[in-house]
């Protein structure tokens, strides 16, 4: 009897914890945390992105992947607001991340006036790393991640384009040069990470800048 007991206390904790963490909040923190903890699906598509620009060197692969795995540990947030209604569910968050917008600003002015300085031994991405590093700007962005619960489970709907650039540092980086002049090989690569659930959600989105910052 002692042994039926507490198979079923067992079976209730554990379903206890499965529904506990079914909710649009632990979703939201779900997804946070693989950016903050360096998570394997994100390494993966992180590395995808630097192995498809032929024009970086090996040093500039891992110079620029441990700069974005720094970022994203560096990642915080704040758990504001949870609304469901039905199978639709969102949750605000305060998000507080590095800002490289104005230094990638600086940098495309920099870039238009001193197009001749930069070669095969003086690249333009390495010049703009070792400006990435020195930034210490951040802001804190209240983001609004929008849920659907499907067959029982919630999942997070893919983050718009603003949002994702917050997540990144990236929001209100500037177009300033000519596109036919100075635009990288690779200036549309996205690399995308998966939930528990499957969604999708960009990691890397320098479409503003051009010039992917893990290039």
């Amino acid at each position: 009897m002692k042994k039926i007991v507490c198979l079923i206390l067992t079976l209730f904790i554990f379903t206890g914890c499965g529904m506990m963490n079914n909710t649009p909040t632990k979703k939201v923190e779900q997804l946070l945390g693989k950016y903050q903890t360096n998570d394997k699906d994100v390494i993966k598509d992180l590395n995808n992105v630097l192995m498809g620009n032929v024009d970086l060197t090996n040093d500039e692969r891992n110079d620029y992947r441990e700069f974005m795995k720094k970022h994203y540990q560096d990642m915080t947030y704040k758990i504001k607001e949870e609304k469901i209604d039905g199978d639709s569910a969102t949750v605000d968050a305060e998000v507080t991340v590095h800002d490289y917008s104005k230094v990638l600003n600086d940098l495309n002015d920099y870039r238009l006036k001193h197009k001749d300085e930069f070669d095969d031994k003086n690249t333009f991405a390495s010049y703009r790393l070792k400006k990435l590093k020195k930034s210490t700007d951040s802001k804190t962005y209240t983001i609004r991640f929008y849920l659907t619960k499907t067959n029982d489970e919630w999942k997070v709907n893919p983050l718009s384009g603003d949002d994702e650039s917050k997540l990144n540092g990236l929001f209100g980086v500037s177009n300033t040069y000519n596109q036919g002049d100075f635009v990288d090989q690779n200036n549309d690569k996205q690399t995308t990470i998966k939930d528990n659930n499957d969604n999708n959600q960009t990691v890397i989105n320098d479409n503003k800048d051009k010039t992917n910052i893990n290039e």
